[in-house]
């Protein structure tokens, strides 16, 4: 660390890195500069921000605190942890004295989560950071629909906020992820082993996306991407809506003709999404990364093939 700090200095520059090494080796902050920028990060709404904060002053060493979107790893996001991270986060590093707040977004696993479920997260980023005391308890729906999505309805920001929180529908909570997303990337043999994964949850979830995607049409986006964030949302409720099918199925897989027509009915799914998902990619985003997050939909669909 040390070396590279040397090469940053010599080119005038203020070097940042990730301060895990302080929290996991405390006696080497002394061998530290005070020219530098330790960050700390955590992304779920537990993290110990408030306890890595306290090591990190008394350390010396300045820091940021880096919480994020939460939107990796989910399809639609996870709300209230999203929420939760963030406001740790504030709050802490003003309690801490840290002197920067990054907030980040990841595309880990196919980068799946479609740009707008993202728009929660930087808002909510930007509030806490920027004035926390009076934006706490913001009104985070309604923000999203004015100033995100300029939904005259005034019902596109509270859809969002809601499809976030699909994933505590299942009452299976799994880190810095949701246990649909998990349905989506692994095998069914091992989506039947997941311990509180239920058919009943995830039919409580399917009837949870219908009710919260009803909306949708009503709402009046004025925005040039309008019909494009419509196929977006649409698409990742298509998704968690075939992780509750897919984990029904693997939780009671059985061979029989209704489990292969269930198989050709799922197949028939992942048709459907790869080829949305090829559209709304490329109307928005470079094509670096496409093959990957493909290749991802197209081994869950193998899934489905009789001879598998």
């Amino acid at each position: 660390l040390l070396q590279i700090y040397r090469e940053v200095k010599a080119r005038g520059r203020t070097m940042q890195f990730w301060g895990d090494i302080i929290m996991a080796h405390p006696e080497l902050a002394t061998a530290l500069p005070r020219d530098v920028i330790a960050l700390e990060w955590g992304y779920d709404a537990e993290h110990p921000f408030a306890d890595h904060g306290a090591k990190f002053a008394a350390s010396g060493v300045p820091f940021y605190v880096c919480p994020g979107t939460s939107s990796w790893n989910t399809v639609a996001g996870r709300t209230d942890n999203a929420l939760g991270n963030l406001r740790s986060a504030a709050e802490n590093g003003l309690e801490h004295g840290a002197v920067g707040y990054l907030n980040t977004d990841w595309g880990d696993n196919g980068h799946w989560q479609p740009l707008p479920v993202s728009y929660l997260g930087y808002a909510a980023g930007a509030a806490f950071s920027w004035a926390y005391a009076a934006n706490r308890e913001l009104d985070l729906a309604e923000v999203l629909s004015r100033y995100a999505f300029w939904d005259g309805a005034g019902v596109i920001g509270r859809l969002v906020y809601d499809l976030g929180n699909a994933y505590l529908q299942t009452g299976l909570l799994t880190p810095n992820s949701t246990s649909l997303f998990h349905i989506l990337q692994n095998p069914p043999e091992k989506i039947a082993g997941y311990d509180q994964l239920t058919a009943a949850n995830l039919q409580k979830t399917l009837a949870y996306l219908d009710q919260v995607l009803t909306p949708l049409t009503k709402a009046q986006i004025n925005r040039p991407d309008a019909d494009l964030i419509r196929r977006e949302l649409s698409w990742a409720a298509a998704m968690l809506r075939h992780a509750c099918r897919r984990g029904r199925w693997a939780l009671g897989r059985e061979q029989d003709q209704e489990e292969i027509d269930l198989r050709r009915q799922l197949a028939q799914e992942a048709d459907q999404l790869l080829a949305e998902h090829r559209k709304i990619w490329l109307a928005r985003n470079r094509p670096g990364g496409f093959k990957d997050s493909q290749a991802r939909l197209e081994k869950m669909k193998r899934d489905y093939d009789p001879q598998t």
